[in-house]
């Protein structure tokens, strides 16, 4: 299984799992496929949206160990 880190590009974990995109919804980041926000990491897009990137990665990661 893979690991999401504040480091992963957010492109990359929807790569890795497309269905985590509803925890990217949920934090307002709604234009995932623009440039800039797939570029983005995930603690990069934590910043901008307000979100503590460490829940945001936790839940990412057991959504993903679970499957």
């Amino acid at each position: 299984m893979a690991m999401i880190t504040k480091d992963t590009i957010i492109a990359d974990v929807l790569k890795i799992d497309p269905e985590t995109a509803p925890f990217f919804f949920e934090i307002g980041m709604h234009c995932l496929g623009c440039p800039s926000a797939s570029g983005e990491t995930v603690e990069e897009a934590c910043a901008v949206h307000g979100v503590d990137a460490d829940e945001l990665i936790a839940k990412i990661n057991m959504f993903l160990g679970n499957k």
